[in-house]
């Protein structure tokens, strides 16, 4: 063989070689894989019947891993151990699930995989996958389907349980605190309907929980809850419609503490109104105290003076539900000194009033300390009220669109509880113009009065609201420029106020409507009829 024949062997060895590597590792690499995993088996085999073991195992064509596990797994019946699933953290080509429970006799079980399973290398799902065995004869195969809704939002929350309480003659009102459910669905990350499957014929009471803690159980703290009015009779063709809403605090206390020098803070959950407290101790004739409220947590704040040299106080504590008595240790610490916050700052609507607070009690205002003037340095007249509880003095005063404000408030003008006084204050407002405004007009079709129409921003927080007692047109003036959703509230009893819902006394929130979101424009107005169907 020449020189030149074998340099040209070469060089066509090489080229296919180069060829062969550049196909394995293209830069487009191919198309993506969108494929899941495929099931080769199980055993034992999905849907057995008869099952007396206590592992069982899914065998894939290619190596899987599990991710949210404890979010998206879901057994109903609950078992109250879970069970061991693996692999966790790895990839492997079958999952293997290990029972430590002891299985209830004649029942089927289901394991909801959510999307919990998926490819090890391109995360593909293996979507909503159920594994079903039964310790009996057969395979139960009824079922109940719903869907939820919010009591108050648009939306619902994502990952809601679902359950069914066999309605028997073990049942009671409690059972929702104290035992896991007999069947268990749950919503998960994308859907707010619901199918409960694999049940026995029966009675059943229908609960959606919110389950923050995943304990299956319902903690009126942390969880949201909906139920529906009646028992239901399995089978059923009818699809229910559950309303999720948080359910209003049971008025509790909690053991009351010294914050600083005389000053002691009364902890509270639910509605505090109410709520007094009185000192039992013995105390000296010049004894005065002050109850506010902490803006910053559940609490009321107990002030007292003069200083009492005594190790500790007793208080009782009274509401309409409740009654018991506290010891407060005492000791020598510094007081608060009296700290003045304002607002508005900056702008003030031409419907809002301006503030005062402290972070004293206060007990005296000398307003003739006080001067309000506009941009003209006209004197403008005002009135003051005061909230006791929230410590505050709302200074209300006729206000004109563009203007300008100013407030001057002279030293000693306030005096607190501990005789602190206030230095000069100063503060500037302003009202913007007409036209940086716009407006809502609503007309009501159908509506059955009373109801509070709100504006609330795109996270559902109010922003304006008005109660409606009848069919006239209904104005949101001097409305800043944005995107408001309308919503109403159809307030049954009529105290201006949402009421939401209560498990134990079975009833039901207030109905809420939602209309389509609405863009107020400066110097421009909207008018929009919302038309009401009855629930």
């Amino acid at each position: 063989m020449n020189k030149t024949l074998s340099n040209f062997i070469l060089v066509v060895f090489i080229s296919v070689l180069f060829i062969n590597c550049a196909n394995r590792g293209t830069p487009g690499g191919g198309p993506k894989d969108e494929d899941p995993p495929i099931i080769i088996k199980s055993i034992p085999e999905n849907y057995s019947t008869h099952f007396s073991g206590n592992e069982i195992k899914i065998y894939f064509d290619e190596y899987v891993k599990i991710k949210d596990l404890q979010k998206q797994l879901i057994i109903s019946p609950p078992m109250e151990t879970q069970p061991e699933v693996t692999p966790l953290g790895g990839a492997s080509k079958y999952i293997t699930i290990k029972i430590h429970d002891t299985l209830q006799p004649n029942t089927t079980y289901a394991f909801n995989f959510g999307n919990s399973i998926t490819d090890n290398n391109e995360g593909n799902p293996y979507p909503y996958y159920r594994y079903v065995l039964s310790t009996g004869d057969y395979i139960d195969s009824l079922s109940v389907n719903g869907n939820i809704v919010d009591a108050l939002k648009k939306q619902p929350e994502t990952f809601v349980s679902v359950v069914l309480y066999e309605v028997d003659s073990t049942f009671n009102d409690s059972i929702i605190y104290k035992e896991n459910p007999k069947y268990i669905t749950n919503t998960l990350d994308s859907v707010t309907t619901f199918s409960i499957e694999n049940l026995k014929e029966g009675k059943y009471m229908l609960i959606a929980l919110k389950d923050n803690n995943g304990d299956n159980k319902f903690q009126q703290k942390t969880d949201q809850i909906a139920f529906y009015k009646d028992f239901i009779d399995v089978p059923t063709d009818s699809t229910y419609t559950l309303k999720l809403f948080s359910e209003a605090l049971d008025f509790k206390t909690t053991r009351p503490r010294l914050l600083s020098g005389e000053k002691i803070a009364f902890g509270y959950e639910g509605d505090y109104k109410g709520m007094a407290i009185n000192i039992i101790s013995e105390t000296p004739p010049e004894f005065e105290y002050r109850v506010t409220k902490d803006p910053k947590a559940d609490s009321l704040l107990y002030w007292y003076n003069p200083r009492l040299e005594v190790d500790s106080l007793l208080f009782k504590v009274t509401h309409p539900t409740l009654e018991k008595d506290y010891t407060v240790r005492i000791s020598e610490q510094k007081r608060d000194t009296l700290v003045i916050q304002a607002s508005p700052s900056g702008t003030i609507r031409y419907d809002e009033p301006f503030r005062i607070a402290g972070s004293t009690p206060f007990t005296s205002i000398d307003t003739s300390k006080i001067r309000l003037i506009d941009k003209d340095s006209i004197q403008i007249d005002f009135t003051t009220d005061f909230d006791t509880i929230t410590n505050t003095y709302i200074f209300n005063f006729d206000k004109k669109l563009d203007n300008a404000y100013n407030i001057q408030i002279l030293p000693e003008t306030f005096v607190d509880f501990f005789d602190d006084k206030n230095d000069t204050l100063n503060y500037s407002l302003k009202t913007k113009k007409a036209s940086d405004f716009g407006y809502a007009r609503f007309t009501l079709v159908n509506a059955k009065f009373p109801v509070i129409i709100q504006l609330t921003d795109n996270d559902e927080n109010v922003e304006f609201e008005k109660f409606v007692e009848n069919a006239d047109p209904v104005e949101f003036l001097n409305l800043p420029p944005g995107t408001y959703h309308i919503r109403v509230i159809h307030d049954t009893n009529g105290n201006k106020k949402y009421d939401t819902g209560s498990y134990l006394k079975r009833t039901q929130p207030e109905r809420v409507s939602h209309f389509k979101e609405m863009e107020i424009r400066a110097d421009w107005g909207e008018d929009e009829t919302l038309q009401f169907t009855s629930e």
